[in-house]
């Protein structure tokens, strides 16, 4: 393709239907943008290195989604065709109000369909999710546009993405005993840093939790955890983010972050000058703005009640394992590779937790095609919200009170040598060894 600019988007449909001067243009034209045709690896508008095409989604002021082609695109089309000798003449632009300009799109997804029968099937499903957001919840709205922004933020590729994490001893909140973070960093588009720390208050060290929560805070899976004083971990968590803020914005990125913030608050007194929980439309120049990945998976899953899925219930329902989950650094950075779970060593970790999950869902792409490719056939009548089903052919998966499929969780004693499956829900744990 060419490296004329984009300049705005067309819908789908105004170029499949209206864009024809006279029949003999719009049966080339028509020819040319045919569902198979139009994802073959020779096609013109064919992307290095992606499978099929990749098109737009667009949502518009009233949330609405439109499938798009950008204006480089039909250029590029308009002007192939007729150097291959297929219409006498360039066909002419669609009316100048068919041209949706980026100031009139909420978010803009780039969105890549592998074959023809995504593509016809993309066009029903935009269709019937926007009959469903008639009259929709202003809470689910509001996380729904949040979603496409931290997508659009994080392909900005700037600033700083900082998932953290604290632990408190169970008996008394206000004594911390663990912080965790998680850091990608980047710089003029590319990434420079990927860093992660786990901090321990020596005071704390008697703090053990046990009849709550399990206490996990040793068996952090990344190299070293680092002990320190109480006055040094206060001084260390407020430097990190003093430190990035110099250099561009910072995604301060948290779970259900009502709790971390007060522990940054008043644990710490740090008063996080500047913090924003107003997600942006682009990346600005700095400051610092709160994510909560929780909220994200609200809008994914169309739960318009208030009610919060779990850190845990959200990563396994993402695919991201969670062993050690009370563990500080582990909530921001843990993968466990089920096919390995016996021999649970540090190797096997490969990827972060908290902001995996925020990667996941940020590069998932629209969040209604992301659900229906996560959970198909998922949603009923006109509602947006998931119910996901038990697969039938997996007897131990449950279906929770949610109706969100809960798989089993594996594990490795490294005392007893058993291999362990955990089936858990938010409030209750049974660990079941396997034989």
């Amino acid at each position: 393709m060419s490296d004329s600019p984009v300049t705005g988007y067309y819908r789908y449909t105004d170029i499949w239907f209206d864009c024809f001067p006279n029949p003999e243009d719009g049966a080339a034209l028509k020819a040319i943008l045919a569902h198979d045709a139009i994802v073959h690896p020779e096609h013109p508008l064919h992307v290095e290195g992606v499978k099929g095409v990749q098109l737009f989604i667009g949502t518009l002021e009233t949330g609405e989604a439109r499938l798009l082609f950008s204006s480089k695109q039909v250029d590029y089309i308009r002007y192939w065709l007729h150097a291959m000798g297929m219409t006498q003449e360039p066909i002419p632009l669609p009316w100048s109000d068919c041209l949706l300009e980026k100031s009139e799109l909420r978010t803009i997804t780039p969105t890549n369909y592998e074959d023809g029968g995504a593509l016809r099937r993309a066009v029903k499903d935009i269709d019937r999710n926007n009959k469903r957001l008639k009259g929709l919840n202003p809470t689910l709205e509001s996380k729904r546009q949040n979603f496409g922004k931290i997508s659009s933020l994080w392909a900005e590729k700037k600033g700083a993405w900082l998932a953290a994490d604290f632990e408190a001893w169970e008996m008394d909140s206000t004594y911390l005993t663990e912080f965790g973070h998680s850091l990608v960093t980047f710089k003029d588009g590319q990434r420079l840093e990927d860093r992660r720390e786990h901090f321990i208050v020596h005071e704390a060290r008697s703090y053990i939790n046990s009849k709550y929560v399990p206490d996990y805070r040793y068996k952090y899976q990344f190299g070293e955890s680092i002990t320190l004083p109480r006055r040094d971990f206060k001084q260390r968590i407020q430097h990190l983010i003093e430190t990035l803020m110099q250099s561009g914005p910072v995604y301060l990125i948290m779970h259900d972050n009502n709790q971390d913030l007060k522990y940054f608050r008043k644990n710490l007194q740090m008063p996080l000058d500047g913090l924003t929980h107003i997600i942006p439309e682009k990346a600005p120049e700095s400051g610092l703005i709160a994510v909560d990945t929780s909220d994200l998976m609200g809008a994914l899953l169309g739960e318009d009640s208030g009610n919060r899925t779990g850190l845990e219930k959200m990563c396994r329902l993402l695919h991201i394992e969670t062993p050690y989950h009370h563990n500080a650094g582990q909530r921001c950075a843990c993968k466990l590779s089920i096919e390995n779970a016996i021999t649970l060593t540090a190797d096997l970790f490969r990827i972060q937790f908290t902001l995996q999950a925020l990667i996941t869902m940020a590069e998932g792409g629209q969040v209604d095609r992301q659900r229906e490719e996560r959970w198909p056939n998922s949603t009923s009548g006109t509602s947006l919200r998931v119910q996901v089903k038990p697969s039938p052919d997996d007897p131990d998966y449950e279906s929770d009170d949610d109706g969100a499929a809960i798989g089993p969780v594996l594990g490795y004693d490294p005392k007893t040598g058993i291999l362990y499956r955990t089936d858990v829900d938010d409030d209750e744990e049974e660990t079941k060894p396997i034989s």
